[in-house]
């Protein structure tokens, strides 16, 4: 409960701590680093070695899942879109990324990437250089990604 006292003439909030102390306190849980397996990008959505070491997944709270990706010098992912978008924050190294129609763009570390929903892109490791990205993904209905063909190198190169 918020209420007012006057001080000579100025209003002041006045918080009654007993509210406060009736809601429930919220459960923290901490996933230990390496508490999850990381796994290899599957052949059938990716070019070369790459590296996927989830860090959570999606639930009633909060539906978006997370993942270190990382990628050895040239591998990347085949086409694809995400049916509730995705953001990319590049941690390492430097990588390639592209929206269908549009040129190959170089991503560093720092750089942001934002993968609208429904658009279909691909990213991965530039040539000569490995590359890591934090993969935050929103589900739709439980789903993530919907995969397409692979990249080929004339796409791939054509930066």
């Amino acid at each position: 409960m918020i209420g007012k006292i006057g001080c000579t003439g100025l209003l002041l909030p006045l918080i009654t701590f007993t509210s406060l102390a009736q809601t429930p306190p919220a459960l923290t849980k901490i996933l230990p680093a390496g508490s999850q397996n990381s796994v290899a990008g599957p052949a059938a959505n990716f070019t070369g070695s790459v590296r996927v070491d989830p860090l959570f997944p999606a639930t009633t709270e909060i539906n978006v899942s997370a993942a270190y990706v990382t990628f050895e010098p040239g591998a990347r992912s085949a086409w694809h879109v995400h049916p509730a978008g995705q953001r990319l924050i590049v941690t390492s190294g430097v990588g390639l990324t592209q929206e269908a129609g549009k040129s190959v763009q170089v991503i560093r570390p720092g750089d942001v990437v934002l993968c609208p929903a429904g658009v279909r892109h691909w990213h991965g490791a530039a040539p000569n250089s490995a590359m890591t990205h934090l993969a935050i993904t929103g589900n739709v209905e439980g789903k993530n990604v919907e995969w397409m063909e692979k990249v080929t190198d004339e796409q791939y190169f054509a930066h």
